[in-house]
């Protein structure tokens, strides 16, 4: 079965700026969407878990894959996160986004309430034939309980609209049956991964890095992409630290301190995630120092 791809390289899971009164900045969302596409990012996918997309109500949802999509003005693919436990909901937003001109949706497995695999395959095929757009499946069960399998996975691609899977599981064997299984895209879910799953075949990474580091982190996939695995890897190793620092805490709140700290003013998290403990907060500006990227620095 031939399929499109969405996008092959680095694409950034791209945070929402939040005023100081909570509300989202969609001035400063479109400032950073242009930054990114100045800087390499091949994608932006907005309202995902980076983009805090469980404490955005309907209309800031909205408005945020509206700005992004604006702003992008079709120079790279705009990915919409419209995943929902209730698909219902799911189906709406999606079919909202694609009236904004999302070219894709990232769609999160069910969390909470959970699904069987029989579940999954229900839900997955009812948002994607209602939308009848790409859709790239999201794969990360430390987040939402539940682990798309890699059988589920190969049912899930007959479906002409589901050409891709965010895998975000830390699996490596999995994520090996799914590339055996079908002919899926990959992209890694995990700044640590990428290579790796560049190896079994992926097309890229949807990279909370590249908040900070776009076009290195593009540079990543583009030398892979190029024959050049040495340098792929040498790009990998030197970032690995920085990139794990980014998950010392719950995402987003890691990369959202080391942005402000960076001066790149994307304001708080909203609750329930807070600010880093002192702990971590010491532990991100030691690393930000290393790397050279404090502010003023």
């Amino acid at each position: 079965m031939s399929k499109q791809t969405v996008f092959t390289g680095a694409g950034v899971a791209l945070v929402t700026p939040m005023r100081p009164d909570g509300v989202p900045d969609l001035e400063r969302y479109r400032e950073l969407v242009e930054w990114q596409i100045r800087n390499g990012t091949d994608a932006i996918i907005t309202c995902g878990t980076t983009g805090e997309s469980s404490t955005l109500d309907y209309e800031e949802h909205t408005a945020v894959i509206k700005a992004a999509v604006e702003q992008t003005a079709g120079r790279v693919p705009v990915i919409a996160g419209t995943g929902s436990n209730d698909t219902a909901f799911g189906v709406q937003l999606s079919l909202d986004a694609k009236a904004l001109g999302a070219d894709a949706l990232l769609l999160v497995t069910p969390y909470y309430n959970k699904a069987s695999q029989k579940g999954l395959v229900i839900h997955f095929n009812a948002i994607a034939n209602a939308a009848k757009i790409p859709v790239i499946l999201y794969n990360v069960p430390s987040r939402t309980g539940v682990n798309i399998k890699p059988d589920t996975v190969a049912e899930l691609y007959k479906n002409p609209y589901i050409v891709a899977i965010k895998e975000a599981s830390g699996n490596l064997s999995e994520a090996a049956q799914v590339a055996a299984l079908c002919d899926i895209d990959i992209y890694s879910g995990n700044d640590d991964q990428t290579v790796p799953l560049l190896s079994l075949g992926a097309k890229g990474v949807i990279s909370v890095l590249s908040n900070i580091l776009p076009q290195e982190t593009h540079d990543m996939v583009a030398r892979w992409m190029q024959g050049d695995v040495a340098g792929s890897r040498e790009i990998q190793l030197k970032y690995l630290k920085l990139a794990n620092a980014l998950f010392c805490d719950v995402n987003p709140i890691p990369v959202k301190y080391a942005m402000n700290r960076m001066g790149m003013s994307v304001g708080p998290c909203r609750l329930p995630l807070c600010e880093p403990e002192d702990k971590a907060a010491a532990y991100i500006d030691a690393v930000l120092q290393e790397y050279g990227l404090l502010k003023g620095e």
